[in-house]
């Protein structure tokens, strides 16, 4: 079990995650921003479409505050979905259940459940930084200020939302292994593919989870929820306030995080395979 933990393959497929998530984020961060700043504004002065947003937004405060705290998502990123894509992977490999939906369900959310427990700390962080102009200048001061300041209580704040939230990725990666299954029995699984069914997979995903990702935002920034639930009483559509934000920026994020992975993992896996013929 053990050196099925630890093979080439699980580690490919973790290093082909991480790199597909960076260059996915980094390419629609700005969108990833205005979600942000939606789904803690009680000001209400945030309103319009996202475009409308990100010209506002640029207009006010400089391009610059676009891609505010960019850097640090993307360190962390890379550490979440290394660790995602490897515990997914190594459980698959040692399960001796049949490939199902039910089955990459389960251990999306074990996966999911490992994830947050050890790098919600970089998230918290990385949520006040984005939203707190020159609060960290690192993700490393972020967590030692954090640290000192609220304790371990506030590194892990927004947890148990972020626990519940294990069922985003975990629906993601049931429907795209589905589908995946389904394409390949049928014929070639290239890349495009992988971009489609990412989107379509991350679409249904945000959606059905996108209540508990407002919840979280709010906790990890520091927000009280009680001006949240006055509105939501008024307004129940503000559960989903910053979605159009969300779906643009999770869709297509996601769907070029696939293409990459799926590149990537072919192309470590196939060097990775010639080197180890050589010796």
């Amino acid at each position: 079990m053990t050196s099925s933990l630890l093979s080439y393959e699980t580690l490919t497929h973790a290093i082909a995650g991480a790199t597909g998530s960076v260059v996915g984020m980094a390419a629609f961060y700005p969108l990833d921003t205005i979600r942000s700043r939606l789904q803690v504004d009680d000001t209400k002065k945030l309103h319009g479409t996202t475009l409308e947003l990100l010209i506002k937004l640029t207009k006010e405060e400089g391009i610059e505050a676009l891609y505010h705290g960019l850097g640090p998502v993307l360190q962390s990123l890379s550490v979440s979905n290394f660790v995602y894509f490897y515990v997914f992977h190594s459980l698959r490999r040692v399960s001796s259940a049949s490939p199902s939906a039910a089955r990459d369900l389960l251990i999306g959310m074990v996966a999911g459940s490992v994830n947050v427990l050890l790098t919600s700390p970089l998230w918290v962080v990385n949520t006040r930084m984005k939203l707190e102009k020159n609060s960290y200048s690192s993700l490393f001061e972020g967590l030692l200020t954090l640290f000192q300041k609220e304790g371990v209580k506030g590194l892990w704040s927004g947890t148990l939302p972020s626990l519940l939230l294990v069922s985003n990725p975990a629906i993601q990666f049931m429907v795209y292994e589905s589908l995946k299954r389904k394409i390949m029995a049928r014929g070639k699984f290239d890349i495009y593919s992988a971009f489609a069914v990412g989107a379509v997979a991350k679409g249904i995903a945000t959606t059905l989870t996108y209540p508990l990702q407002l919840f979280q935002s709010r906790l990890r920034a520091g927000t009280s929820l009680k001006p949240l639930f006055k509105d939501i009483k008024k307004h129940p559509a503000t559960l989903f306030r910053g979605l159009e934000a969300k779906l643009l920026q999770t869709i297509m994020t996601a769907a070029l995080m696939f293409l990459i992975y799926e590149k990537v993992f072919r192309l470590v896996l196939t060097i990775m395979r010639v080197k180890l013929k050589k010796h």
